[in-house]
């Protein structure tokens, strides 16, 4: 049996006894997107897939770095840190092309943890559009650049002087891509055999970067396959002892790393309904909503969709990231950019994120905006012609300049709350205000070199 054909508890325990596994893989995505699990004697994973197993609930209250969260109520000090429920996905199991015959099963939160579960989050998002009539579609590209160093070495040299692939420019270079095509074409198979297949991979402008298109899948695939894809290309690349960032922005010389979002919506039955040649472009009412809607929310929802304080480095003029919560018809100086073309490829690229988000959670604020733009009705402004960046726009269309301005904005949130449930908002915001206090405390080296000796 082929692992993406097992989709029921009774495949799943077929494949690992066919397979003659006395370990599975298992782990789920935290808060921050980065995969936690471990490896599963095949007896305690049999028993699992019937009635869950428990994982120390740590991972959904500590941050990037192992540390804890003292903010947050749902777990903490004050509870101890128990097991909670974890509900294994038997519809997840994959390939580990690069651990030789081990499987990998996906999981989720259960119990009180799934209010904060950011797969439960999309799931229950995707729920709410499955009963407005709508079954949401889409994906993710990634920008990402790659380093010949080692996960040792760039704290040897406090990430400072490191080293990528390739110098220069070079985007869509055939030139970069043949020259490494042995790991375009490692990146490519892995892509195809663990389920994550990449529409297109080439080289962006600047050392060492890269962009894959994921291909697109039903939303809540989408955002398994894009998790996964982060996960193991940098798995993929220390293994040949280089490193790829996801981060939002890692060097004040070159632009910041994207992670667009591109989404549409079908009935039940699979018709596209976001072109109408009857309309103004083919843009049917209810992709005109759609926009309308995250077009009004956008500042809300933003630390949902740049979730780190790197994020906001990203999004300054000049530099292929918004500033506000604009529009545009293939507009890439936009936030929103409406893609137009045949019925079954119209869509909505969000434009706002970069490549450091957690895919469930942005996913979620894009779809969630939508969404409750459709149920209001809600007219978005005239789109942009010409450059976003050169024009004035209202205090409500403004996007928050900080982290800790953006998680504000977010528990303040009515729409917010009535999408994503006042534990997640509660929870996440806690996580994001916590995630600008850990940098403030911190000295830059921009401060130092600029106030240490004149001021």
């Amino acid at each position: 049996m082929e692992p993406r054909n097992v989709t029921t508890v009774k495949k799943a325990k077929q494949i690992v006894e066919d397979r003659g596994l006395e370990y599975v893989k298992v782990g789920v995505f935290d808060i921050d997107g980065i995969f936690r699990g471990k490896y599963m004697k095949r007896a305690k994973f049999l028993s699992a897939l019937e009635k869950d197993f428990g994982f120390c609930d740590v991972v959904i209250g500590w941050d990037s770095n192992d540390q804890l969260y003292d903010n947050v109520s749902i777990t903490g000090w004050h509870t101890g840190y128990p097991d909670v429920p974890v509900r294994l996905i038997p519809e997840s199991c994959r390939e580990l092309p690069l651990e030789g015959n081990t499987l990998l099963f996906l999981g989720e939160f259960a119990g009180q943890a799934e209010s904060i579960c950011p797969r439960g989050l999309l799931k229950r998002v995707i729920e709410k559009a499955l009963e407005m009539g709508f079954k949401p579609v889409g994906s993710c590209e990634f920008e990402f650049f790659v380093f010949n160093e080692t996960a040792t070495s760039i704290r040897e040299k406090n990430y400072k002087d490191l080293v990528p692939i390739t110098p220069g420019f070079f985007g869509y270079s055939l030139l970069r891509d043949s020259v490494h095509s042995d790991f375009y074409e490692e990146l490519l198979d892995l892509s195809l055999k663990m389920d994550f297949p990449l529409e297109g991979l080439h080289s962006e402008t600047g050392p060492g970067v890269m962009e894959a298109a994921i291909y697109y899948d039903d939303l809540l695939a989408a955002a398994d396959k894009a998790a996964l894809f982060k996960t193991y290309t940098k798995i993929l690349a220390q293994k040949r002892d280089w490193i790829a960032t996801f981060m939002a922005k890692w060097s004040p010389d070159w632009a910041g790393q994207s992670g667009h979002i591109h989404m549409s919506l079908q009935n039940l039955k699979g018709k596209p309904l976001f072109f109408d040649k009857s309309q103004n472009n083919n843009i049917s009412d209810l992709m005109r909503y759609f926009i309308g809607g995250q077009q009004a929310l956008m500042p809300e929802f933003l630390a949902m969709a740049a979730p780190t304080v790197n994020s906001y480095t990203r999004l300054i003029p000049g530099f292929w990231a918004p500033t506000e919560a604009s529009w545009g018809i293939d507009n890439r100086t936009c936030a929103l950019r409406a893609i137009l073309g045949e019925a079954e490829s119209q869509r909505v690229e969000y434009r706002v994120t970069a490549a450091d988000i957690n895919p469930y959670i942005a996913l979620a604020a894009a779809l969630g905006s939508g969404l409750w733009g459709i149920e209001n009705k809600f007219e978005p402004d005239a789109p942009i012609v010409g450059n976003a960046y050169a024009q004035e726009f209202p205090k409500e269309r403004q996007l928050p300049r900080t982290l800790n301005d953006a998680a504000e904005r977010l528990l303040q949130s009515d729409p917010a709350r009535q999408l994503f449930g006042n534990a997640f908002v509660d929870h996440y915001g806690a996580t994001r205000l916590w995630e600008q206090r850990e940098f403030n405390k911190h000295i830059t080296d921009w401060e130092m070199d600029r106030y240490f000796e004149i001021i």
